[in-house]
C-alpha cells in the first residue's frame, strides 16, 4: 500500500508524509528528496542547468519508481500530479491525498520558506503573489483528482490516518 501526498507547494506535504508514517510505522519519502538523491543535483541547480520539460519527465520516472515501496507515504512535489497523467497513475497505484491549503496561505508560507523554489526566485511579492493565485488555479483541477481531500492548515495528522483505507 501506497499513499500519495498531493498539493500546492508549502502545503506541508513532506512534513505530513513523516508524521503519517511514524503514525502508521511505515516508512516515508519524498520524490523531492528521491530526485536529488537519483540525479546528484539540487533541484534549483537543475532548473538552473536543463529545462523544465526534462524535469517533468524525469520526476515522473522517480515517482513511477516509488512502485518498490510498500507500506509508503509518498510526499510528491507540487507540480508532479499535473503532468504526465501522474495523478491517475497514483490513483491506479496507491491511495492519493489532496492536502488542501487555500492560495492565500500558500502566498504566506512560501513566502516566508527558507526553501526557494524555482519557479519562484526573483519574484517581488506583487510578483508571487499574482503567480501563485494563478499556478495554484491551474492546478487545482489536478489535485481534485485525488481519492481524498484534507485540510493542509494545521493539519491533524491522526485524524487523517482514520480516513485511510488501510487495516
Amino acid at each position: 500500500m501506497r499513499i500519495f501526498l498531493v498539493g500546492y507547494m508549502g502545503a506541508g506535504k513532506s512534513t505530513t508524509s513523516k508524521r503519517l508514517a511514524h503514525l502508521l510505522g511505515w516508512e516515508a519519502y519524498d520524490t523531492d528528496r528521491l530526485f536529488e538523491a537519483r540525479y546528484k543535483i539540487s533541484i534549483n541547480d537543475f532548473f538552473h542547468k536543463y529545462d523544465a520539460d526534462l524535469y517533468r519527465r524525469l520526476e515522473t520516472q522517480v515517482l513511477h519508481d516509488t512502485l518498490q515501496y510498500d507500506n509508503a507515504v509518498i510526499a510528491t512535489g507540487g507540480g508532479t500530479a499535473c503532468f504526465n497523467d501522474n495523478m491517475e497513475w497514483m490513483n491506479q497505484n496507491g491511495f492519493t491525498v489532496f492536502l488542501k491549503i487555500s492560495p492565500e496561505s500558500a502566498i504566506v508560507r512560501l513566502s516566508q520558506s527558507k526553501v526557494k523554489r524555482p519557479i519562484l526566485i526573483d519574484k517581488t511579492p506583487d510578483e508571487l503573489a499574482a503567480f501563485i493565485m494563478k499556478n495554484y488555479e491551474e492546478r487545482l483541477p489536478f489535485y481534485e483528482k485525488a481519492q481524498l481531500t484534507f485540510k493542509g492548515e494545521n493539519c491533524d495528522v491522526a485524524q487523517l490516518a482514520t480516513l485511510l483505507p488501510i487495516k
